[in-house]
């Protein structure tokens, strides 16, 4: 990142991109909004799904010994009271405990009506879910069920944009193990969570390690390490890896049988826990860099382009010429969405109006289809990160992003 995207601005920076360029909006914002909410936009929906997908493809469609699942967000009220949640899930507020859970209610008839609460986890869904992933697949230890949903708490004081939301998304991995081998397994999950951010492209530079003491460990946990990101308001966490021990399963007294030896354990937890919202907080200001192009300067979001929003922008130079626009849409265009899916059409204002447009969408590559075109099938591709453009027959073009990407 270039010194003129600076730690004072640098959040402004993003913010103002991010509404800009169609990331993300504030929730509710034509009614002044409402704190601790944003709606996702076109193209941070896309970064997001990228890298829901990126996580799903490692942690799961790549293993033998992950399950999904995807739970209910209203439960029982009866699950949040054995999991502790309903005394212990608080921050202190004027010296006494706040609970954030945001609790509600379930029934019409007045003789129905039922306590339950918005989960503050999906880790819970999970562990009420065990005997049935159990006896519907029969795996042996050690093994994992994997989930991605929607959290909700009521914090205190939510702030700083996408780090901290009343409403945010979490990727959680329950790894069940037997109790002498947590330590073993503890360290493996440190590794591949460290194996993913780099995967997606986050700066691993700014990536530290911190043993979570006694104190400020959550009730369950008898082991937490946090990995925290140098953000521009201080160094704090991004994703975090607990020992559980049995207290989950313990509480809703739950076990397994291990088919071979008849032997009646509960298994320990290890739970390696990601947030979608901070991952791609993470991978903004990972992505954001200027520099200066033309006597101006240049924002540009390098993603890489296995996890960025759009792979290539198609451009006719000119969009009141029919020939220009139909080669640019028949020959181009469609063949590359129906390849990749995330190629995006772009005529609107000058070539050099449209680079920078994608510059800050993360474009990895802009496709011009000119006068040229017509007569030799060759395009111009412009690099987002270098600014240089090279001529490629259009028979080429599926090869050469392939190759790039």
């Amino acid at each position: 990142m270039k010194e003129n995207a600076t730690k004072n601005n640098l959040m402004e920076k993003i913010v103002s991109l991010c509404k800009r360029r169609g990331f993300v909006f504030a929730g509710s914002e034509i009614y002044g909004g409402l704190a601790g909410t944003y709606d996702w936009g076109h193209f941070g929906l896309a970064l997001k799904n990228n890298i829901k997908q990126s996580w799903w493809k490692k942690f799961v469609d790549n293993r033998r010994d992950m399950y999904g699942i995807d739970t209910a967000i209203l439960m029982n009220s009866k699950v949040w009271e054995a999991a502790g949640h309903v005394t212990n899930f608080a921050d202190s507020l004027d010296g006494k405990k706040f609970n954030t859970m945001l609790k509600t209610q379930v029934g019409a008839k007045k003789e129905e009506v039922a306590v339950s609460y918005l989960r503050p986890e999906t880790a819970q869904g999970m562990f009420v879910n065990f005997k049935n992933t159990v006896d519907a697949f029969h795996p042996k230890l050690p093994f994992g069920m994997a989930q991605i949903g929607k959290a909700f708490r009521n914090e205190i004081a939510p702030r700083d944009f996408l780090f901290r939301q009343r409403e945010f998304e979490q990727m959680e991995i329950e790894y069940f193990t037997r109790e002498e081998d947590w330590e073993k397994y503890f360290e493996y999950w440190k590794g591949e969570m460290l194996e993913w951010m780099e995967e997606i492209g986050i700066d691993m530079g700014k990536i530290h390690e911190l043993e979570v003491s006694d104190e400020d460990r959550a009730h369950y946990s008898k082991r937490t390490v946090d990995f925290e990101f140098d953000y521009p308001f201080g160094r704090k966490e991004l994703f975090g890896l607990a020992y559980r021990t049995d207290f989950d399963l313990k509480n809703h007294k739950l076990d397994y049988i291990d088919e071979e030896s008849a032997e009646k354990i509960i298994p320990h937890v290890i739970e390696p826990t990601f947030g979608v919202d901070r991952a791609m907080l993470v991978l903004l200001l990972s992505a954001y860099c200027e520099d200066e192009k033309g006597g101006e300067i240049r924002a540009h979001l390098k993603f890489k382009p296995s996890i960025a929003p759009v792979i290539c922008a198609v451009s006719p130079l000119l969009k009141n010429k029919p020939e220009l626009v139909e080669y640019a849409n028949t020959k181009v265009f469609a063949p590359l969405k129906a390849e990749f899916g995330r190629v995006i059409w772009d005529d609107n204002g000058n070539i050099g109006k449209r680079y920078r447009r994608q510059d800050e969408i993360g474009t990895p590559f802009c496709i011009v289809i000119d006068f040229d075109t017509l007569t030799d099938n060759t395009v111009t591709v412009r690099d987002r990160d270098t600014g240089e453009q090279e001529r490629i027959k259009v028979e080429n073009l599926k090869s050469y992003i392939k190759e790039k990407i």
